[in-house]
């Protein structure tokens, strides 16, 4: 597998895109962002009001996958992923992906609201900024995740992953595994920079309304 590094105008533009539109929101969202990590230390004490993961990035030419520190404001009560292990049987989604509605790791209150409207996703902006991602695009997996993808899904990986797409403006945590697939690989077949923009809006709106995220 090979990454997509053709349409030469269409990334560069959508590169241009990113580093003002992530850029811009940094600066209007810092001050709600401190007063959000104050919050958050105030509810779950001892914790950092931020939290990262390593995720997969787009495959290089060689095949080989790029690994980055995705950055979310932390949801969940200190050492949540140590208690993956018991909630499995709880799992609710398919395939390689791990959902469970009412997620006993969610920290009391705030959690479960900045969950619901993926406000926990904001930090990623720097991540889009450094190039890292992409506003648009799959979501990045985990490294585990990706051991257990077949080979049409591992077309995910053929381009930048985003913050948003097609799957959160749409279904979100509702929708299958295979139906995230399907549309991420509709976005990455038909992609241009009108449909990123629409995306865009429309990512935004779900985050407003909060349905089918949690």
């Amino acid at each position: 597998m090979k990454p997509l590094l053709d349409r030469h105008a269409y990334r560069t533009a959508k590169r241009a895109f990113d580093i003002v539109a992530s850029g811009l929101a940094i600066a209007v969202l810092l001050v709600p962002g401190l007063a959000l990590s104050a919050a958050i230390c105030i509810k779950s004490p001892g914790a950092g009001p931020f939290y990262s993961q390593l995720r997969v990035g787009r495959v290089r030419r060689d095949g080989t996958y790029r690994l980055f520190r995705m950055w979310k404001f932390r949801s969940m009560i200190p050492h949540a992923d140590e208690m993956l292990g018991d909630l499995q049987d709880a799992n609710e989604a398919d395939g390689p992906l791990f959902k469970i509605k009412d997620d006993p790791r969610i920290i009391p209150g705030i959690g479960a609201f900045i969950r619901r409207h993926s406000i926990d996703e904001l930090p990623q902006l720097l991540n889009v900024f450094v190039g890292q991602m992409s506003l648009i695009g799959p979501r990045p997996a985990l490294p585990k995740e990706i051991i257990q993808y077949d080979e049409r899904a591992m077309q995910r990986l053929c381009v930048k992953p985003g913050c948003g797409g097609a799957w959160q403006a749409s279904t979100r945590s509702d929708s299958s595994f295979e139906e995230m697939v399907d549309l991420d690989l509709d976005y990455i077949e038909e992609s241009s920079l009108s449909r990123d923009l629409g995306l865009v809006f429309r990512t935004v709106r779900s985050m407003l309304d909060g349905k089918g995220a949690y």
